[in-house]
C-alpha cells in the first residue's frame, strides 16, 4: 500500500464469479471496473483522489467498443501504439478479436497514451477501461498517479462520464426477497373484454438499436383515419441512440393509437391498432379501447394489502401508505419512464409497486393497479429514498462546487443513477429544457444470467420491424431459379498479406471486395441482374453488398465502386457502415443498388454453405473459414497450406454455369497469385 498527498492506491487482482467481471474492494465501497466479463487476471490499481486533483488531471479512457451487435468482450491482439506515443482522433490504435473478426480499433479521443490496462492477448467486456490517455506529455504520469477516477466526460461511449458504479443498493435490493404479503380482499369481477377482430393489425415498438429496452413516441405521423402503406413512415421513435423514423410493415387504417405522443413503452408492445379498411376501423378502435377493462383487473396486479387495512381507511387521502403495506422495492427503483410518469401525476409510491414486467420491472399496468387499490400512495411530505453515497461524475462535482450546489439534493440520471453534469446544471435552474425527457436514470445492465441466451420462448412471438423485413425480402427470391458452384481458394498470399496491412486500417471484407471488384471487371455478366420483361440490367461500377449481422437481424452495406476505390478508402468506408449498422443508423441509400453480394461466415469456422439470393441481386458469394490442410507445395514438399471454400449462388435467368465458373476460377487465381494488386 502507497500513499502520497493527493491519493490512495490499492492494488487488486480479484475475479468475482458471481458477476462474471472484477470487482475491487477497499474499505466500505465496491466498485466494478468493467460492465460484464474479463477473461484475463487483470492488474487493477485503484485510486481514489482527491477533488482537486481529479479536476486538475483530465485523463481520457480508451474503451473496448462493440465491433458487432452480439460482441460483449473482445481480446487485443495488439498494441499498435505504446505508452508515451501521441494518438490523434481517428488514429488505429489497437487491433481487436471480437466474435466475429480481427478489427482495428481507432481513437476517439487525442492525446499522449499513459498507460495501457489491458495487455495483449488479454480480454476485457465491453466497455470496460482498457488504456488512459493524458492531455499533454507533461501529464503522463499524473493520469498513471490518478489511474481511472480522473477520467472526465466526453467520449462518444461514455457520455455521462461513469467510469464505476456502486452495484451494493442493487444487489441488496434484487437480493432480498420480498415480504410476504397478505392476501388481497376480493375485488369485484370486472367486465369481460370483446373478442379481438381476426382482421386487427397490430403495429410494434421496434428495436431501433442493439441496447434498445423501450422507446418514446416523439411524433405521430399518420392520426387515427389515415391510411398507410408498406414502407410508410408511421412515427416518430426516440431510443437509446437517436431519433428515428419507423416505417410500418402492414398496410392499413390506423384505428387506435395506443401509446400518445410523449408517451414510452417496451421494444415489442403495441403502440397501434390498424383496421384492412375504413369501415372496420370503427370498431377495431371500440375494442382496442376496452382493452383495459378486460379480465386481467388491475387489482389483481397490485401488491396485496390485508382486508382489514382497507376497510379501515376506504377513503383516506394520499398522505400516507397503508400501514400492512409492504416496502417491496428498496434503493433505486427500476420502472419505466413511463410507470414513473403515471405514479407522480397519481401519488403512487413506487417503493410500495410490486413490478410484473421482465426482471420485476415496474410497467405502467403496475401503478394503474397500486392507484386502484390505494395501497401505495405517496407519503405527503416523506423524503425520497436516497443512497447514503452520493454518487457523480467528476464534471458533476466541479460544476456542484462552481454553483454551490449541495450533490444530497440531486436526483441522477447517469448510468446506474450517478449524477452527471446535467443534473447539477438542472438543480442550477440552467439545464437545456429539450433534455428533460432524458430525466429517467437507465435500468441496471442484466446478470451474467439474462445476458445469456434470454428468456426460453414458448408459443408465438411477434416479430421485429427488421425481422418482417427481412422476411419479406427472402420470400421475394423464392420463385428466382438460382444454383450454386463452390471453389477451394489458397488463402496463403492473401493472409499474408493482411497481416501486413491490418496495422494500417485496412479490413479483412475491404480486401475481398476489392479482389471481387478486380475480377467483376472481366466478368460483367456476374455484376448483372434480372428485370421483368426478359432484360439483363449491368451494372459498371463494382458496388458490392456485404453482409452485417446486428442483434435486431442482417443487414447488407454496400460498399461503392470497389474496383476503383483505394484500399484505404474502401476499408475507410467499411468501418464507417460497420459503425451505422451496429447502431443501427443505415439509410436506404446506404443498402441499395448493388448487384453482386458477400456473405462471410468464416469468423465462426464454417466450412461451408449456402447464401439466398437477395432480392434484385445477380450473385452472392458464400466465404467461409479459411481451414489448414496437407497438400504437394510448388517446391515439391508437403507441407501445410490454408484453403477457403467459396459458394456462389446466382440467377440462371442471367448467368450460366460456366460462366460463373470461370469467374470463380479467376478469382482463386488473382487471389492466390496476385492479391497485391489489391494495393496500388
Amino acid at each position: 500500500m502507497e500513499r502520497s498527498a493527493a491519493f490512495t492506491t490499492s492494488v487488486i487482482s480479484v475475479r468475482n464469479v458471481s458477476t462474471g467481471g472484477f470487482v475491487a474492494r477497499a474499505g466500505g465501497f465496491r466498485s466494478v471496473r468493467c460492465p460484464r466479463r474479463i477473461f484475463s487476471k487483470v492488474r487493477m490499481d485503484v485510486k481514489f483522489a482527491d477533488e482537486e486533483t481529479k479536476l486538475e488531471v483530465k485523463t481520457k479512457d480508451v474503451f473496448m467498443p462493440a465491433l458487432s451487435s452480439t460482441m460483449t468482450e473482445g481480446r487485443i491482439v495488439q498494441w499498435l501504439k505504446q505508452p508515451g506515443d501521441f494518438v490523434d482522433v481517428g488514429e488505429i490504435i489497437m487491433v481487436v478479436e471480437s466474435d466475429k473478426a480481427d478489427m482495428d480499433v481507432e481513437s476517439f479521443e487525442k492525446g499522449y497514451l499513459a498507460q495501457i490496462l489491458t495487455e495483449e492477448g488479454e480480454s476485457a467486456g465491453v466497455g470496460a477501461t482498457v488504456a488512459l490517455l493524458a492531455e499533454t506529455e507533461e501529464d503522463i504520469q499524473k493520469v498513471i498517479d490518478c489511474g481511472t477516477e480522473c477520467i472526465v466526460p466526453g467520449s462518444n461511449h461514455r457520455h455521462d462520464g461513469t467510469t464505476v458504479v456502486d452495484l451494493d443498493n442493487q444487489q441488496s435490493a434484487s437480493a432480498k426477497p420480498a415480504a410476504a404479503a397478505e392476501p388481497a380482499a376480493p375485488a369485484e369481477p370486472a367486465a369481460p373484454a370483446a373478442e379481438k377482430p381476426n382482421n386487427v393489425k397490430e403495429v410494434f415498438m421496434p428495436a431501433l438499436s442493439s441496447t434498445m429496452t423501450e422507446g418514446k413516441v416523439v411524433q405521430w405521423l399518420k392520426k387515427e383515419g389515415d391510411k398507410i402503406a408498406v414502407g410508410e413512415s408511421v412515427m416518430v421513435v426516440e431510443s437509446d441512440k437517436a431519433d428515428m423514423d419507423v416505417e410500418s410493415f402492414e398496410e392499413g387504417i390506423v384505428a387506435h393509437i395506443v401509446v400518445d405522443e410523449g408517451d414510452s413503452t417496451n421494444v415489442g408492445e403495441v403502440v397501434a391498432y390498424l383496421a384492412p379498411s375504413e369501415a372496420e376501423a370503427s370498431a377495431i378502435k371500440s375494442w382496442a379501447s376496452s382493452l383495459g377493462s378486460g379480465p386481467a383487473s388491475a387489482a389483481a396486479l397490485a401488491p396485496a394489502v390485508s382486508a382489514e387495512a382497507a376497510a379501515a381507511k376506504p377513503a383516506a387521502p394520499r398522505t400516507a401508505p397503508a400501514s400492512s403495506a409492504s416496502v417491496v422495492n428498496e434503493g433505486r427503483v427500476v420502472a419505466s419512464p413511463y410507470a414513473k410518469k403515471l405514479a407522480a401525476e397519481n401519488g403512487v409510491d413506487l417503493k410500495f409497486v410490486q413490478g410484473t414486467g421482465p426482471g420485476g420491472r415496474i410497467i405502467a399496468e403496475d401503478v394503474e393497479a397500486a392507484k386502484s387499490s390505494g395501497a401505495a400512495a405517496a407519503p405527503a411530505e416523506a423524503p425520497a429514498y436516497k443512497s447514503a453515497r452520493v454518487y457523480a461524475t467528476p464534471d458533476a462535482k466541479k460544476v456542484a462546487k462552481a454553483e454551490k450546489i449541495n450533490l444530497d439534493n440531486v436526483t441522477g440520471t447517469g448510468n446506474f443513477g450517478r449524477i452527471t453534469a446535467d443534473d447539477v446544471l438542472k438543480a442550477a435552474g440552467k439545464a437545456p429544457v429539450q433534455k428533460e425527457a432524458r430525466a429517467e436514470a437507465k435500468a441496471p445492465a442484466p446478470s451474467k444470467k439474462e445476458k445469456g441466451d434470454g428468456p426460453v420462448l414458448d408459443g408465438a412471438v411477434p416479430m421485429t420491424a427488421m425481422q418482417k423485413g427481412i422476411a419479406k425480402n427472402m420470400m421475394a427470391t423464392l420463385g428466382v431459379p438460382v444454383y450454386s458452384v463452390s471453389y477451394e481458394i489458397n488463402t496463403t498470399a492473401f493472409d499474408a498479406l493482411y497481416a501486413k496491412v491490418k496495422g494500417k486500417g485496412v479490413t479483412t471484407s475491404s480486401l475481398l471486395a476489392k479482389a471481387v471488384g478486380h475480377v467483376l471487371k472481366d466478368h460483367q455478366i456476374l455484376n448483372a441482374r434480372y428485370e421483368e420483361g426478359d432484360t439483363h440490367v449491368y451494372k459498371k461500377a463494382a458496388d458490392i453488398g456485404v453482409a452485417v449481422a446486428t442483434k435486431g437481424g442482417l443487414v447488407t452495406p454496400v460498399l461503392r465502386n470497389c474496383a476503383e476505390t483505394d484500399i484505404y478508402s474502401l476499408s475507410r468506408s467499411w468501418k464507417e457502415l460497420v459503425r451505422k449498422a451496429v447502431e443501427k443508423k443505415l439509410t436506404g441509400a446506404d443498402m441499395s443498388n448493388a448487384h453482386f453480394y458477400i456473405s462471410n461466415l468464416g469468423m465462426f469456422g464454417v466450412e461451408h454453405f449456402n447464401a439466398i439470393l437477395p432480392k434484385n441481386a445477380g450473385t452472392i458469394l458464400a466465404v467461409s473459414a479459411s481451414k489448414p490442410k496437407v497438400v504437394l507445395q510448388k517446391n515439391g514438399l508437403i507441407g501445410v497450406e490454408k484453403f477457403m471454400n467459396v459458394n456462389a449462388t446466382c440467377d440462371h435467368r442471367v448467368i450460366q454455369g460456366a460462366e460463373l465458373a470461370g469467374f470463380l476460377r479467376d478469382l482463386a487465381d488473382f487471389i492466390e497469385n496476385n492479391i497485391d494488386e489489391v494495393m496500388y
